[in-house]
């Protein structure tokens, strides 16, 4: 299997340059390599590698940014897998692509399900969801895999910007009324190659057309509360570091560009159903990371 992966310096595509190796053969290519602003450049690269399999993991992530730069992220988030999608179909390739909690507005008291109305609230959702709507819309086969709160040992996330305040401050304070799974770029990439592994396909479904899943830890917190399981567990990494006081906050008292939705909450009972597999809880997870951060010497 011969699999072409955007974004390979993203959390989750480091994660799937490794995960996907034993599945065939990967291409990974970062922004410099492939620029997905381009409509050309995508469909030159898509068609001197002819894979069997895209894997679009490349996204433009700045959530607050997105609000002054709509156009750049509604050309990487919305319209490059448009075209990513239509080149998968010239050549009858699989398309995998990741999404967001961010699709929906967070009014909801329980878990959103995949086939729940979106509405986003910011820039960044409505791109999100402009990607998704031209994937479905191409007619190939996909699997859109929306996810939430997403970490890494590496890079710019909540976990390294949670321990880089604590060695600044005394004092963090922290919203307590948006509640999600914060999910670890690892356990993504490894339910990717799992799937693809098994060759796409389901237990349950009538095909391998693919379709949306929700792929997200199980369990659920507030960023407060995530804040602190971070802490507890530098700490027991880091005996000698100084934890500095947790204060909650209310979304009002921590105003952004963008709006962020209160609930981030998403079933993944489907992906369980299909494929038999589950995210394991955010909790495992997060000790898990926190063991490689610590191994790097990167957290103390």
């Amino acid at each position: 299997m011969r699999i072409l992966l955007t974004g390979k310096s993203g959390q989750v595509g480091k994660a799937l340059q490794a995960t996907l190796a034993p599945a065939g053969e990967v291409i990974a290519l970062d922004r410099g390599q492939l620029d997905l602003v381009s409509a050309d450049a995508i469909r030159q690269a898509v068609r001197e590698i002819k894979p069997d399999v895209i894997v679009n993991a490349a996204a433009f992530t700045a959530v607050d940014r997105a609000e002054s730069e709509p156009d750049l992220a509604m050309a990487v988030n919305g319209v490059a897998p448009g075209v990513l999608a239509v080149e998968a179909r010239r050549i009858d390739a699989l398309l995998v692509h990741y999404s967001t909690d961010y699709v929906f507005d967070g009014a909801k008291d329980g878990p959103y399900m995949e086939e729940d109305a979106t509405h986003p609230l910011s820039v960044y959702g409505r791109t999100k969801l402009a990607g998704e709507q031209a994937i479905r819309e191409a007619g190939i086969r996909h699997y859109i895999f929306r996810t939430s709160w997403v970490y890494s040992a590496r890079g710019s996330n909540f976990v390294h910007t949670i321990l880089r305040l604590a060695r600044e401050r005394t004092e963090i304070r922290i919203v307590d009324d948006q509640v999600g799974a914060p999910t670890w770029a690892r356990s993504i990439a490894e339910i990717t190659a799992k799937i693809l592994s098994a060759g796409g396909n389901t237990t349950n479904a009538p095909d391998n057309a693919g379709g949306i899943y929700h792929v997200t830890a199980a369990g659920a917190v507030s960023w407060f509360g995530f804040a602190q399981a971070i802490l507890a567990a530098a700490k027991t990494r880091f005996p000698r570091m100084i934890v500095p006081q947790l204060i909650p906050i209310p979304s009002s008292e921590y105003p952004l560009p963008a709006r962020r939705p209160l609930n981030s909450r998403l079933d993944n009972s489907r992906l369980t159903a299909a494929f038999g597999l589950a995210l394991p809880k955010w909790e495992d997870a997060l000790h898990l990371c926190m063991q490689e951060i610590a191994s790097a010497g990167s957290g103390a």
